[in-house]
């Protein structure tokens, strides 16, 4: 059933969709394993990387309700159910249990660099048939960048 009627042609619904189904689902995953390393981290940079987490879950989320804005904006379904998250995230899984900083660190700069490298692969996706989806990817991926540079320089 579609209840909003998108303003794309059909065939770019599809290439767009996928874009932006899978940046919501990478972006959603990504709030969940920082927020996963916040609530374990253990270590004497603690205070700073655990603050520095926050702002890489509030980005994260604020960008996946964009994503799933923009989608239905386009006729588009949005799928942010837990399943659907597991199932199709390209994010690694961070192990459970207790995790030192310099180890936090560098689950995190794993996480953003593969959220990044997804995340230019749709912007590419998304130059012909949607320059307006391009660009929301482009500034979530500005601050993405921004982030994994931060933890890069945490451990250098």
């Amino acid at each position: 059933m579609t209840v909003v009627k998108s303003p794309l042609p059909q065939q770019a619904v599809k290439t767009v969709g996928d874009a932006l189904q899978g940046a919501l689902v990478d972006l959603l995953d990504l709030s969940l394993v920082g927020k996963q390393v916040h609530w374990n981290i253990i270590g004497p940079r603690f205070r700073s990387i655990h603050l520095q987490l926050d702002e890489v879950v509030t980005a994260a989320r604020a960008a996946s309700d964009n994503v799933a804005e923009r989608a239905s904006a386009l006729g588009i379904s949005p799928d942010g159910r837990a399943g659907t998250v597991s199932a199709s995230s390209g994010v690694e899984t961070v192990t459970d249990g207790w995790i030192k900083d310099v180890d936090a660190v560098e689950v995190m700069v794993a996480a953003l660099a593969s959220v990044i490298t997804r995340m230019r692969e749709r912007i590419e996706a998304t130059d012909k048939p949607d320059p307006v989806t391009q660009d929301l990817l482009i500034g979530i991926t500005a601050e993405l960048e921004k982030q994994h540079w931060m933890f890069q320089a945490e451990n250098h």
